[in-house]
């Protein structure tokens, strides 16, 4: 009995964690870190140049047929003015905004009462024309 109650009695489990060892780890650490990070040369960061895709895309220009078959114009980069206008000037007029920007996108809207034929017509001479990128324009349905 003397066995088992000098050990019960005897040793006490020890619930507490000595922390000076970790403390003085961390203090080596840190000692280290300061003395190398002054020596460590940052890395040069080489930016991508600026190019012409980070500029805002143009809108594209606007050729309506009304009901009464006269032919709008307008260029919504420059204005919001929609202005009647000839076939022979319309040709001109975007002839010259696509030697500035060739990819920039020409979109036809027509009332619905006007003929497939008329606005297939308008898009024949802008293709004739040298014009790439040729689109139509309508209102979703809600």
């Amino acid at each position: 009995m003397g066995f088992a109650n000098n050990r019960r009695h005897g040793r006490r489990l020890m619930n507490q964690i000595n922390v000076v060892p970790y403390i003085d780890v961390m203090l080596v650490l840190l000692v280290i870190f300061m003395v190398t990070a002054p020596l460590m040369n940052p890395g040069v960061i080489e930016l991508p140049p600026i190019s012409k895709s980070s500029l805002p895309p143009l809108r594209p220009l606007e050729v309506t047929i009304r009901k009464n078959m006269k032919v709008s114009f307008v260029d919504r980069n420059v204005s919001r003015a929609e202005r009647p206008i000839e076939m022979d000037e319309l040709l001109s007029i975007i002839k010259t905004k696509q030697l500035n920007n060739p990819t920039q996108a020409v979109v036809i809207s027509a009332d619905k009462s006007v003929s497939y034929g008329k606005v297939l017509e308008i898009m024949d001479i802008l293709q004739q024309n040298q014009v790439q990128r040729i689109g139509l324009l309508a209102v979703p349905k809600q």
